[in-house]
């Protein structure tokens, strides 16, 4: 697509990954009057369910990729892990608003840091090893604690090990020599961790959603709050250095930047370009969602203003909370419950979500612990 394109309904928007992110990218793109493709190995995988066509495929599976790019006229992604062929054939088609670079760099641990510090973003110190003894020589000079991450794969805490004091050294020595390419930064010992989360238009045009706080557990996304409890000096230091990181990248369509806040600055830590767990509060509490933004990106349409409606508070509901969230259901009348349609509920695995939306954030919590109550 041309910067000066526009991709009006009725539209084929294809895309690729049928999980939890593609299934609210068909929805906001139907709700529209879009129809919408999905190139998935699982049959009836959760963006199936709501999109107008599948090919149950592998994702590097070209002639399936050549498929989805004959009967679309524009494709997203709903995961960073995109066949890098693949996603340039499409490009060459003229059919990847977003393009392979956000893909490129978001796959591999090494370039997203160093497009970061090129760019001269403020990000916690990093030393790249490819072998055990490579890793013990960066460890000599480096302060702990420490953690090391394979480049490329892992997730929600997979592909790492945190490194509290020296005795863990020949743990991460061993971790370097099994997995090759590895990235060892520093931890920082930070107050809070916030979400930036953005649309960029085509032609350059950028909206911010509100800031967003999370909490982990187990490295999980457990809870985000919107707003942040930031001051206006920390959000613009957010705001204007994934700024500079989307003009630097040239990014188009919703993107996600995860910070840590220590003090009154601000550290870039991971991105994804996508639509993002820490940004699914928006579907209720903004004037547009993150995934209504995104459609609107990728087919050219002008960006809307996002406005916060309510102040908000999002949940991750995991396998192991499904019981109990369908119990509450029944029982409690605050809640926007959304269930991803997945086959099997397995413990730490995403099934969902539930937002609250309340006055103030004493109300939330009140709405909250009544939810809470009626799942037991």
């Amino acid at each position: 697509m041309s910067r000066n394109s526009v991709l009006l309904p009725p539209a084929m928007i294809g895309i690729i990954g049928g999980g939890q992110l593609g299934r609210m990218m068909a929805i906001a793109a139907k709700y529209m009057g879009y129809q919408v493709a999905v190139l998935d190995p699982t049959p009836n995988c959760p963006t199936a369910q709501v999109a107008d066509r599948q090919i149950a495929a592998a994702y590097d599976d070209m002639d399936a990729i050549k498929e989805l790019t004959e009967i679309s006229e524009a494709v997203t992604y709903e995961f960073e892990n995109v066949d890098l062929t693949a996603a340039r054939y499409i490009e060459e088609q003229g059919k990847l608003p977003q393009g392979a670079l956000a893909l490129e760099i978001t796959q591999n641990r090494e370039k997203e840091k160093v497009t970061m510090r090129d760019a001269g973003l403020p990000i916690p110190e990093f030393r790249i090893v490819r072998n055990g003894a490579e890793c013990e020589e960066a460890l000599a000079d480096f302060s702990y604690p420490a953690v090391i991450k394979t480049c490329s794969g892992g997730y929600d805490g997979k592909g790492q090990i945190k490194l509290e004091s020296r005795k863990d050294a020949q743990d991460a020595i061993d971790f370097a020599e099994k997995q090759g390419h590895c990235i060892i930064e520093e931890w920082l010992a930070f107050d809070k961790e916030i979400s930036v989360v953005f649309t960029r238009s085509l032609n350059g045009k950028i909206s911010f959603f509100p800031l967003s706080e999370n909490e982990h557990k187990d490295h999980v996304l457990f809870k985000t709050t919107v707003p942040a409890n930031v001051d206006k000096n920390l959000e613009a230091k957010a705001y204007d250095a994934a700024e500079k990181l989307a003009e630097n990248m040239g990014i188009v369509g919703t993107f996600a930047i995860e910070m840590f806040v220590k003090g009154d600055e601000v550290f870039l830590n991971e991105m994804a370009p996508r639509p993002h767990n820490s940004g699914h509060y928006s579907i209720e509490a903004c004037s547009i969602s993150q995934f209504g933004q995104h459609i609107r990106a990728i087919c050219g349409l002008p960006l809307s203003e996002v406005r916060l409606l309510n102040p908000a508070v999002m949940i991750n509901v995991l396998g192991e909370d499904m019981e109990g969230t369908l119990k509450a259901m029944g029982e409690a009348p605050e809640g926007f419950v959304h269930l991803y349609g997945k086959a099997e509920a397995k413990v730490k695995r995403k099934m969902g979500h539930i937002t609250f939306i309340g006055d103030t954030q004493e109300d939330i919590e009140q709405q909250i612990k009544t939810f809470e109550e009626a799942k037991r």
